[in-house]
């Protein structure tokens, strides 16, 4: 795993230099970001190096309950794993032929959210303490952060506007030779009956049935009678907002509400 990982590096390591995002003397060719949002490209930057962007410890390695980690050589934290300047490979997991369910298992855990709520807490100094997942090679349990430190890391991973956040390759790639072959897209099989208006496939889940999917919860069961929500009307008006909310408990009335959100949804 590991001359694989070496390779990997390598290969990668070319590619950028082929393309001229990277000199063979290390020189890292400058982010567009940086011109449309400098504060945004310094934030990702610092990130991914581990290091703070903003505050007083600005350029400072994030604060880790641990040693310092090793580094110039690959290291592994179990079989079929290997990790060298950044890079991680990991070919620990498979799934049989066939099995629809366990690839769908690691589907979910690929697209899981990067950071688990369960895991964060507030310190009584004020800091934010975030537990991982489990120990690193060098001890680092948990990491820490003041509140401005952990805002910015949640910006770093905010994925940007119109940005893909999964990308096919092979067979699944949008110009692939046989994609047709083997992604139906909505299509009928070829003897099947043409379907209705009820039957027809939808061209995107709704965000209803999406949360039931992921999360096994109905968000449009009335907590209070077990009936079915709709959609009455979409409220604008922030004082209109401001009232609504007062009435149901969630805020305190104010004589001159300032500018609320955009618009809010009324469920019945």
């Amino acid at each position: 795993m590991a001359r694989i990982l070496a390779a990997v590096r390598a290969r990668i390591r070319r590619l950028l230099m082929r393309r001229q995002i990277e000199s063979s003397e290390g020189h890292v060719r400058p982010d567009p970001l940086s011109e449309t949002s400098p504060v945004l490209a310094g934030i990702v930057s610092a990130s991914v190096q581990g290091r703070i962007a903003l505050g007083p410890r600005a350029g400072a390695r994030v604060r880790r309950l641990g040693d310092a980690p090793d580094a110039g050589h690959a290291t592994s934290r179990g079989p079929r794993q290997a990790q060298l300047d950044g890079f991680d490979l990991h070919a620990n997991v498979w799934v049989p032929p066939n099995d629809r369910v366990r690839l769908e298992q690691l589907s979910r855990y690929l697209l899981r959210p990067p950071l688990a709520r369960d895991r964060v807490r507030l310190r009584a100094d004020g800091r934010v303490l975030v537990e991982l997942k489990t120990a690193r090679r060098d001890g680092t349990s948990h990491l820490i952060f003041d509140p401005i430190e952990f805002m910015e890391k949640l910006a770093a991973i905010t994925p940007r506007p119109a940005v893909n956040l999964v990308i096919y390759h092979g067979v699944l790639a949008p110009r692939a030779r046989w994609r047709a072959a083997v992604v139906r897209d909505g299509r009928p099989e070829p003897d099947a009956p043409v379907p209705t208006a009820d039957t027809r496939p939808r061209g995107a889940w709704t965000w209803a049935a999406l949360m039931h999917r992921v999360f096994a919860l109905d968000v449009l069961a009335c907590p209070r009678c077990g009936g079915r929500l709709r959609v009455i009307a979409i409220v604008e008006d922030p004082a209109v907002v401001q009232a609504l909310l007062a009435h149901a408990g969630r805020v305190r009335p104010l004589e001159a509400p300032g500018p609320g959100p955009p618009a809010r949804v009324a469920l019945r």
